[in-house]
């Protein structure tokens, strides 16, 4: 064990991967560790001497702080969950420890906590139970913004709601919203693709059927009205539903019962429908292909979803987002987007909009093994544009970039150079060629004050 003696204790704390940071008994933080500056992104440098509550800002600092509880009984505090927030408004969830310092002679000095990054294992927990709020959401969008500050009144309704909007806008997301702020929040949350299944199958799979009803029905099975029942039933692509099952579904949202296939009466079921298409219903209506009084029993709260190239202010902003969830993922350190991809990005059309976005994202983490995302780790359409395409759009693209350049876009590529000069023990060389980026340009991110435009 002499080999210890050569190894120093800040260099066993960096090579942890918990964040751990200790105060002296005035708050003071007096060491933060590299995992600490990576979960927090607060450089070392920015977190030293400063009050533990400045660089935190957490969900236990009005009053219910673990370190302070450990210090004030000398008995440590363990597997606390909590959030706190990061420089850009980001909540974090993490998993704390708190435990006292003690000097040789069992004075208390100070005291040393340690935290998890929950962030990968709360977004499992959210996939698997469908657990999206308002909050997940991510836009800048003047016309979604609008749409969002409304959702807590549709949601306290009650009402039919319609979504429209292209594939991929996020109808599901906000369907999901709606009924995590309304009163059904504990109740089930029931999603069903109307374009998926043939009419047979699909009026089974909405309604039930009775056992022998039809060939292989040996058991009555409920259908998604009735597990539904006190919740929420989401149709997806209404639009694509035939005919007469319409008329059902009509009655069903009128005199709030179901008739399973086989069934000699009907059962009585209270669900809120929550309907979403990608298709002109008007237009449908019009050419009789929709029923107008389904049309108009759905149409009560009509929200409208904008595709993403009508709101490329917030491609710079979901980007982000994704690369965040996808650090969280898979333990990757991809610090944000180089200027070309996101200037490449913000000129495509996003046919697939956010769906789309997420899925280039992906992409690029596949390729990227840290820092920014240059073009090389994009999908060969992206990474080489036809010609032309840039002129026509530089000036909505510029007018688009000018609130996030100054201050997220400039905070994120001081955190990327300060987290690879990190990872490189401060050898300004090696940073730069991680982040393929000259010398003056990372002292110039560097040097550019938070809400400044940096190189």
């Amino acid at each position: 064990m002499s080999f210890l003696k050569d190894i120093s204790c800040e260099y066993i704390m960096d090579s942890l991967a918990d964040g751990v940071f200790t105060v002296d008994l005035d708050w003071n933080i007096t060491f933060f560790n590299r995992a600490a500056s990576a979960i927090t992104k607060v450089s070392r440098a920015e977190a030293l001497g400063r009050k533990c509550w400045e660089v935190f800002r957490s969900s236990i600092c009005d009053g219910s702080c673990s370190l302070k509880a450990a210090l004030a009984d000398g008995e440590s505090r363990g597997n606390r969950s909590i959030f706190f927030v990061r420089p850009d408004g980001t909540k974090v969830p993490i998993s704390i420890s708190a435990a006292p310092l003690r000097d040789r002679k069992g004075r208390i000095v100070g005291g040393v906590e340690s935290f998890r990054d929950l962030s990968a294992l709360r977004l499992m927990q959210k996939k698997l139970d469908g657990l999206y709020r308002v909050e997940d959401i991510v836009s800048r969008s003047p016309a979604f913004q609008r749409i969002l500050g409304i959702l807590p009144q549709i949601a306290g309704s009650g009402a039919t709601v319609l979504v429209l909007g292209e594939s991929g806008t996020g109808k599901e997301l906000v369907a999901r919203a709606i009924h995590n702020l309304s009163a059904r929040a504990g109740k089930p949350f029931v999603a069903v693709n109307c374009g998926a299944l043939p009419e047979n199958l699909l009026e089974s799979e909405l309604f039930g059927h009775k056992a022998g009803a039809f060939t292989d029905a040996k058991r009555d099975k409920p259908g998604r009205f009735q597990a539904a029942d006190g919740g929420t039933l989401f149709l997806d692509e209404i639009g694509d539903m035939p005919l007469p099952l319409q008329v059902k579904i009509l009655r069903a949202l009128q005199e709030k019962i179901v008739e399973p296939l086989g069934a000699v009466k009907g059962q009585p079921v209270d669900v809120r429908v929550i309907a979403a298409t990608n298709r002109d219903l008007e237009d449908m209506v019009a050419r009789q292909t929709f029923r107008s009084d389904l049309f108009y029993r759905l149409n009560v709260v009509r929200l409208a979803l904008p595709p993403l190239r009508e709101r490329p202010e917030d491609v710079p902003l979901l980007a982000q987002h994704f690369i965040s969830r996808q650090n969280a993922l898979t333990g990757k350190e991809v610090a944000g987007l180089s200027d070309e991809v996101l200037r490449l990005l913000m000129r495509h059309p996003f046919p697939g909009n956010v769906r789309e976005l997420e899925n280039i994202i992906e992409y690029a983490f596949i390729l990227c093994p840290g820092g920014l995302i240059q073009r090389e780790h994009l999908p060969d359409k992206l990474a080489r544009p036809a010609e032309g395409a840039a002129s026509a759009q530089d000036a909505q693209i510029h007018t688009a970039l000018s609130a996030f350049v100054g201050g997220p876009l400039a905070d994120i590529k001081r955190q990327a150079v300060e987290q690879a000069l990190a990872r490189h023990g401060g050898r300004v060389m090696a940073a730069c060629r991680e982040l393929k980026i000259s010398k003056d340009t990372l002292r110039r991110i560097v040097r550019t004050p938070s809400g400044e435009q940096g190189a």
